[in-house]
C-alpha cells in the first residue's frame, strides 16, 4: 500500500488557482480533499479533445451540479478559454459553484492571454514535501540525495528512487518543458538543463553558461525563462538594505527539488560529495522558506545578500521593519567564521533574527545567531518561530 502524505495546504473557501511543479501531489490532495467534485482532467487527451471540440459542453456540466459543488479542471493551461466560462459562471451563479484550477505551466495563461479571473479567484502554491509533511521523521542526508517528491519519498529504495527521479529528468523535463518552451532542438536544452544544475545556487552567470551549454545567450536566457513559467525554478533576488556596504546585485538561480538538481547533474547515482552538499541544503533550505511563506500567508520578500569580497548570507526575508537572516552550512560543525557575514549584516542594518542551520545536533549560541541543527530549524519554521505573520 503506497504511503499517504498529509499535506499542510488547507483548502481555500473560494475559486483558487494550484500551482506547482508536476509530481508535487495537487492532483493526490484535491481528489482527497474533494472527493466528491466535478473533475474536468484535461491531463488525459480525450478530455481535452471533447472539451475543445464542444466547448459549451463545460458549461453545461457545470450548471447541472447541485449548488455549493466544487469543480476541478486539472492542468488549466492546455485549454485556457475554458476560464472565460469560468468567470462567466461566477458572474452569473455568484457563489453557487467554486473552482479549483490547477496548473504546472503559468506559461501558456500568461501568453494566451489567459483570463486569470481578476477579483474572481486568488492564487495558491502546491510544494514537493516538507519537513512538517514528512513529520520530521526523515534523514537530512537522504532528502539532499534524494529530494522530497512525493512519489520518491513513498519509494523505499534507492534503486526506485534513482529510476523515479531519472524517468523525471527524461520524460517531463526534457519532454515537456521543452514543448512547452517551444524550444526547436532537444540536444542544446539538455546540455542546459545539466549546466543550469551544476550552476544551481550560485550566482547566474549567463554568458558562462551559455558558452559551457554551447548555446546562445539569448536563448539561455529563454530557457530560464522556461524553468520558472513551469514551476521548476526560482531566482533569489540580491537584498540591497542601504547599509554601508557595497552589494552584489546579480539574483542566483534554484531549482525547486534537491533530488531534481542531482538527477539534471547526472549524479542521483553518485553518493554526495562535499561540493554539491552546500548547495543542496542551501535548495532545501529555500524550500522550506518558500513553502512555510506561502503556506502561513507570511508575504514579504526572499532575497540573498552578498558583498563582492565574498561575504554572504544564503536567506534574508524582509516584510516592513521585520528582517530574518538564514545561513546554511552542510557540516556537522558550526565554526565562528560560518557566521561572520551575517554578524557583520546584523550589526550594520539591524536584522531582527539571525539563525544558522547545520547539519550537528546541538543547538548553539553565536552572538546574536541562533544555530539550529535542520530538523529542529524546519520544527520552529513550521511552529511560526521564524518567520512570523
Amino acid at each position: 500500500m503506497p504511503v499517504m502524505f498529509t499535506r499542510s495546504t488547507a483548502l481555500p473557501s473560494r475559486t483558487f488557482f494550484l500551482f506547482g511543479p508536476r509530481g508535487t501531489g495537487k492532483t493526490t490532495w484535491l481528489r482527497t480533499t474533494l472527493p466528491r467534485a466535478k473533475w474536468f482532467d484535461l491531463v488525459l487527451d480525450r478530455e481535452l479533445v471533447r472539451l475543445m471540440r464542444a466547448p459549451e459542453v463545460f458549461r453545461q456540466e457545470v450548471e447541472a451540479l447541485p449548488r455549493g459543488s466544487w469543480v476541478v479542471v486539472d492542468e488549466v493551461q492546455r485549454l485556457p478559454s475554458v476560464l472565460n466560462d469560468v468567470q462567466d459562471l461566477i458572474a452569473r451563479h455568484a457563489s453557487r459553484y467554486r473552482f479549483a484550477l490547477t496548473g504546472s505551466s503559468a506559461r501558456r495563461l500568461r501568453r494566451a492571454p489567459a483570463n486569470l479571473l481578476p477579483g474572481r479567484a486568488i492564487n495558491r502554491s502546491f510544494f514537493p514535501l516538507t519537513a512538517q509533511e514528512l513529520r520530521f521523521a526523515f534523514s537530512t542526508e537522504d532528502l539532499l540525495r534524494f529530494g522530497c517528491l512525493p512519489a520518491v519519498r513513498t519509494e523505499r529504495s534507492a534503486e526506485g528512487r534513482i529510476d523515479l527521479l531519472e524517468a523525471y529528468v527524461a520524460n517531463y523535463l526534457a519532454q515537456e518543458v521543452r514543448a512547452e518552451a517551444t524550444v526547436k532542438g532537444l540536444e542544446p536544452f539538455v546540455r542546459f538543463l545539466e549546466v543550469a544544475a551544476l550552476a544551481n545556487g550560485q550566482v547566474t552567470n549567463v554568458a558562462g553558461i551559455a558558452r559551457d551549454a554551447a548555446v546562445a545567450r539569448q536563448t539561455v536566457l529563454g530557457y530560464f525563462e522556461a524553468l520558472v513559467d513551469t514551476l521548476l525554478g526560482v531566482w533569489l533576488p540580491a537584498w540591497k538594505p542601504r547599509a554601508k556596504i557595497k552589494e552584489v546585485g546579480h539574483p542566483k538561480f534554484f531549482l525547486f527539488d534537491p533530488g531534481v538538481v542531482r538527477a539534471l547533474a547526472g549524479r542521483v547515482r553518485e553518493p554526495l560529495d562535499a561540493e554539491e552538499r552546500g548547495r543542496l541544503l542551501e535548495t532545501l533550505v529555500l524550500h522550506e522558506l518558500r513553502a512555510r511563506i506561502d503556506m502561513a500567508g507570511c508575504g514579504g520578500r526572499l532575497n540573498y545578500w552578498r558583498t563582492p569580497s565574498g561575504s554572504e548570507v544564503d536567506f534574508v526575508w524582509s516584510r516592513g521593519a521585520t528582517s530574518v537572516a538564514v545561513e546554511a552550512k552542510a557540516s556537522r560543525r558550526w565554526r565562528p567564521e560560518d557566521g561572520r557575514a551575517m554578524r557583520d549584516l546584523a550589526a550594520a542594518t539591524g536584522i531582527t533574527r539571525c539563525f544558522g542551520v547545520y547539519l550537528g545536533d546541538l543547538e548553539l549560541r553565536d552572538g546574536p545567531i541562533v544555530v539550529l541543527p535542520f530538523v529542529e530549524f524546519t520544527r520552529r519554521l513550521a511552529a511560526g518561530k521564524v518567520l512570523r505573520r
